[in-house]
């Protein structure tokens, strides 16, 4: 049986959707239990109104709220008693195989990265999210926004973990095809730091496939795509407002007049189909990925709908065990990188003596 522990009041409407998410996860999926963290009195009573299987919830009392626009570094020293810090203790404490919060962002990674710390090997946590591409294809984008300004080697380890949470959710796909976001496909396209780090992918032993475009994005020809938080947000902003866009743009053109609005209606269940593919409410659920322990951000504005696909999330990373599978690859990738870098030290003092 998987656990779950659910920041019950994180989000701009809090109880208003976490619980009625809730509510509808633990319909979908039987094996699951949840730990609701939060004010005890009023989940309870949100619970209670939502006709919760309470079989099923534990409810957790915290007595402090992380507000949407506090300082991460405030909340991380001054709300110790919040729902968001206790829900995260449930994982570190071993009684819930993953958290779940639609709270504010830079709280949760500070106190996720305080409490949990990163995997060994993993200077920094990235922030990965699975996006659609064509043939139903799932492509993992990283870094979304953690990292600004990266060095090659968090890139690289960035890589590594990518790879590692894609083999453990789709092991029947093999190998993830790793791709590196730049410019152009060209090995000297670039900047310093993604040339360099083009190399070291290249010498790893990764499934690295070059540079990509950010056309590859919903090509599905690449499982994995790696980039600074910098570059990574604004493509995730971007393919955001586009889609959209492209939904309010199409519900204008159909009802522009009365021979457009009858070919809505012979088109509705192609619309219907294309609005579903591309609703962003079921790739909620951002992965806070290098830590010692599985935390997803769930969009603050998000629905009901949209918290329950985030419990999804959670769900498929902990009953794929993917925390142990990446810390796994994690070792093995550093092994390999050590014994390739102490093999070249040793060209090099050969070549020196020579």
């Amino acid at each position: 049986m998987i656990t779950l522990a659910v920041d019950a009041m994180g989000g701009d409407a809090g109880l208003n959707v976490t619980v009625p998410g809730a509510v509808a996860f633990l319909n979908r999926q039987s094996n699951v239990n949840l730990i609701m963290v939060g004010d005890e009195a009023l989940v309870k009573a949100a619970l209670a109104a939502a006709h919760a299987p309470m079989e099923r919830i534990t409810v957790q009392h915290a007595s402090q709220v992380v507000e949407m626009d506090e300082a991460p570094q405030l909340a991380l020293k001054n709300k110790k008693d919040s729902s968001m810090r206790i829900a995260i203790n449930q994982v570190k404490e071993g009684l819930a195989q993953a958290a779940v919060s639609a709270g504010n962002t830079g709280a949760l990674m500070a106190t996720a990265r305080f409490v949990l710390k990163t995997i060994p090997g993993i200077e920094r946590p990235a922030i990965a999210k699975f996006l659609p591409s064509s043939n139903d294809h799932m492509t993992l984008m990283l870094d979304l926004g953690a990292n600004v300004d990266c060095t090659e080697e968090q890139l690289m380890q960035f890589a590594v973990i990518g790879s590692e949470l894609y083999q453990a959710l789709y092991p029947e796909n093999g190998r993830a095809r790793v791709g590196l976001l730049n410019v152009g496909t060209e090995d000297i396209k670039g900047t310093e730091t993604v040339k360099q780090t083009f190399k070291l992918l290249k010498a790893s032993n990764l499934n690295f496939v070059g540079n990509v475009e950010g056309n590859a994005v919903f090509s599905g020809k690449v499982d994995v795509i790696v980039a600074d938080g910098f570059v990574g947000n604004i493509v995730l902003k971007t393919i955001e407002g586009a889609v959209k866009f492209m939904g309010g743009a199409i519900k204008q053109e159909f009802q522009a007049n009365v021979f457009t609005k009858a070919a809505a209606l012979v088109s509705m269940p192609a619309l219907k189909g294309f609005k579903n593919k591309f609703d962003p409410r079921r790739f909620n659920g951002a992965i806070f990925l290098g830590l010692r322990g599985v935390v997803i951000k769930s969009h603050g504005g998000t629905d009901a709908a949209g918290f329950a696909f985030a419990l999804e999330e959670a769900y498929h990373e902990a009953h794929a065990d993917s925390l142990t599978k990446i810390e796994q690859g994690v070792a093995a990738q550093l092994a390999v990188m050590m014994e390739k870098k102490l093999e070249s030290e040793q060209a090099a003092m050969a070549d020196n003596i020579g």
